[in-house]
């Protein structure tokens, strides 16, 4: 007879090729809302079903992984960041996590080298004005901004997305400095023209503008605190389209509101949807909805890889995407 298949829980809506592969291939549950599921909701669904599909927005902690059913073995995360999943836990309870990683670095380094050039050309302001109806024409002294081309660009973290962020940059002509945990291979480096500085406050102090490439770990908790970002120029920007808490909201705030920073633009946040209402009302802040990732192609490739994980899962092996709490 053949096996059951897999019961699998999805949290968030997902495209549409991806939600009906998922239906072919296993019992799946599939959410007819596209709003994150209150935690009872989710604890239900973790206590009924074999392998959990959620997304950034669902917070599974210690508590809902003690309540989860024996049936659980597998989440399978859409999405590279698992900051939200209690994976040590995860893992004592012999419930296996994977992720997404490797799909979304060309999206996201778009998005921020967008973040670059709208904070450092004022983009904000200049759609602000038209969409007030306050604009008079051109004026040789309105909504001067600043060329990139021959900046600074410092980037924190050279991951795959540091790394499109660095040959993205180096095409518009500016130069690219970098801080990472382990340092690039002489080759890459000679590739991307990136210098490499070991110490991360004295990358600060030189660069023009800084982009933030680096996941949300205890160790990045709060990287870029109200002293780092003094160390920073005044004619300084920063961009940050990883995770919101890499930086101190409030101190960086603080430090455009006191004209400490030039401007910053920001796909993330500290507290999620909850974003500092001082930072809203700056005009040198572009903001953003979290869209660093959001094309089609990404979104369909990370179904695609949430779809192998589980698969290769059912089939008794290792998941190619695993993640284990040494990696984070």
């Amino acid at each position: 007879m053949p096996a059951t298949p897999l019961t699998v829980a999805v949290t968030r809506r997902l495209p549409e090729p991806v939600e009906t592969r998922l239906a072919e291939l296993f019992d799946v549950r599939l959410s007819e809302s596209d709003v994150p599921l209150a935690r009872s909701d989710l604890a239900a669904l973790m206590a009924d079903t074999d392998v959990l599909v959620p997304t950034l927005g669902d917070r599974i902690d210690a508590a809902l992984l003690s309540g989860a059913g024996e049936r659980l073995r597998l989440i399978a995360n859409y999405g590279a960041g698992v900051d939200h999943i209690d994976v040590a836990t995860a893992r004592t309870r012999g419930i296996t996590v994977s992720n997404t990683p490797g799909v979304l670095a060309e999206d996201t380094a778009d998005m921020a080298m967008a973040l670059i050039l709208g904070v450092t050309r004022r983009l904000k302001e200049g759609v602000t004005l038209m969409q007030s109806d306050a604009w008079q024409g051109w004026s040789p002294m309105a909504l001067m901004g600043h060329r990139v081309g021959g900046m600074r660009l410092g980037i924190l973290g050279m991951g795959q997305t540091g790394r499109a962020v660095a040959r993205r940059a180096t095409a518009f002509g500016m130069s690219v400095h970098y801080h990472t945990r382990r340092r690039l291979r002489p080759e890459t480096e000679e590739e991307l023209g990136a210098r490499f500085w070991e110490s991360l406050d004295q990358m600060l102090a030189r660069i023009d503008v800084l982009s933030v490439n680096v996941p949300h770990t205890p160790a990045t908790f709060h990287l870029l605190n109200a002293r780092r970002l003094k160390l920073m120029k005044p004619t300084a920007f920063v961009v940050n389209t990883s995770r919101g808490e890499v930086i101190d909201e409030n101190a960086l705030t603080r430090a455009l509101r006191a004209g400490e920073l030039a401007g910053a633009g920001l796909d993330v946040f500290e507290h999620g949807t909850s974003v500092n209402p001082r930072l809203k009302d700056l005009p040198n802040v572009l903001l953003l909805p979290h869209m660093g990732s959001a094309t089609e192609e990404g979104r369909l490739e990370m179904g695609e890889k949430v779809l192998i994980n589980i698969k290769t899962f059912a089939d008794g092996h290792r998941p190619p995407d695993l993640v284990v709490p040494g990696m984070l």
